[in-house]
Formats: structure tokens, sequence, C-alpha cells
């Protein structure tokens, strides 16, 4: 099940990594939220000039072919930072403590080796599709107006290259979790209850949602 999470940071290394990624992810998010947008102006100027003057936006299906892509995975690292991907925690959301952490490390690695795995793979299926050398009309192309698609294929290997990263920052969180053995843990995201929940969108509205964090952080340490 989706569950609502947080992220905990402080001065550490892996907290000021965690937040330099987690900048790299926000701008990923806004490119693929601006090109459902642009999908959105297409679809429209495509339909206008169908009603319209009876001329349909060439090409279209090809853009939307291309876009698919990047709208698909380029914010996949962006919602794995929040906890935000679905996933059956029925199991994992009994553990507490040590086991709890050592259950997200050993999950988190395996997505790792899956996720390693398919940047090579998508990274061989861009080599063959990027083959200048062949000639023009064996090239890797939409069926419509041409456009190459070479673009959208390396993109999805950079996609998955970024999700790799935030699973090695995660399994560092986890693991230095382990070794300590802190109940509050950063750079990783922690299930948050309906009643956290609706008290951070509460301070969120009111404004003091960073007093929030910070006092948060510091309750925390003490904590721990």
């Amino acid at each position: 099940m989706a569950s609502a999470s947080s992220v905990l940071e402080d001065d550490s290394l892996l907290s000021r990594c965690d937040r330099s990624l987690y900048k790299v992810e926000i701008v990923l998010a806004l490119i693929g939220g601006l090109a459902v947008f642009g999908l959105m102006v297409l679809a429209v100027i495509s339909v206008s000039g169908r009603n319209l003057f009876n001329q349909p936006l060439r090409g279209y299906v090809d853009w939307i072919e291309q876009v698919m892509s990047l709208i698909a995975f380029i914010g996949i690292s962006y919602t794995q930072r929040l906890g935000g991907h679905i996933r059956m925690d029925i199991v994992i959301g009994r553990l507490k403590g040590r086991p709890l952490w050592i259950a997200e490390f050993i999950t988190t690695f395996f997505m790792l080796v899956l996720m390693l795995l398919l940047v090579w793979g998508t990274f061989a299926h861009f080599q063959r599709s990027f083959d200048f050398s062949a000639p023009l009309w064996s090239r890797d192309s939409t069926l419509d107006i041409r456009l190459p698609i070479w673009p959208s294929k390396l993109l999805v290997s950079f996609s998955f290259a970024v999700v790799s990263l935030r699973f090695v920052l995660q399994l560092w969180g986890y693991w230095v979790a382990i070794i300590t053995g802190t109940r509050h843990p950063v750079a990783v995201p922690l299930v948050e209850s309906a009643a956290e929940v609706a008290a951070r969108e509460a301070l969120t509205v009111s404004g003091f949602e960073e007093d929030y964090d910070e006092g948060e952080i510091e309750h925390n340490k003490d904590k721990t």
C-alpha cells in the first residue's frame, strides 16, 4: 500500500548528499510536469486543427511516443525519495527498530540490483538506436515524421541511473540506522501516522513547517 512518509534532515554528510540529489530530483519532476502540460497543448492544437481546418497536427502520435518516456520515468527518483511508490508493507509495517531497518536495507538492495540491470539493458538499447553508421532507412525512428528515438531511450537510462543513486543513499541511511540503532534515521522515508500527516499539513498551511522540521530533528536527536 502507499503510505505517507517524511524524510528527516541534519548536518551530516549523508543528509547533505540527500538534499543535493533532492534538488536534482525536484528539477526532473518539474520537467516531467512541463512535459505533461506540453502534451496537453499539442492535443488542443491537434484537435482544434482537425475540427476547424480539417488538418490535425502532423506527427502528434510521434511526439507522444517521444515524451511518454519523459513522463513515465523522469520522476521515479523524486517519488522514491518521498516514499510515494506503492508497495505491500503488511509485514514490514509491523517491524520496529533494527529489524525494520534490516528489512528495508535488504529490499532496497535488491531494488538497486534490479535498477542497475535495467540501466545496463536500456543503455544497450540506446546504443543500438544511436548507430549512425547504419543506413538512413534502417535507423531507429518514429513512423510518421521520422523522429529519432534514441533521445527517449537515453532518457530512460538516465532516469534509472538517478534512482540508482537514490537507492545508494537510502542504503547508506539504513546502514547507519542498523549500526547506531536510531529510531529516526535521516535521508530515508519514514512512514507517518494519520495524525502526524494531519499535523504536518496544518503546519504547512500556517507557514510554520520549517520550524516544525527543525524542532523534530532536535527532538529526534534527544531521543537517540
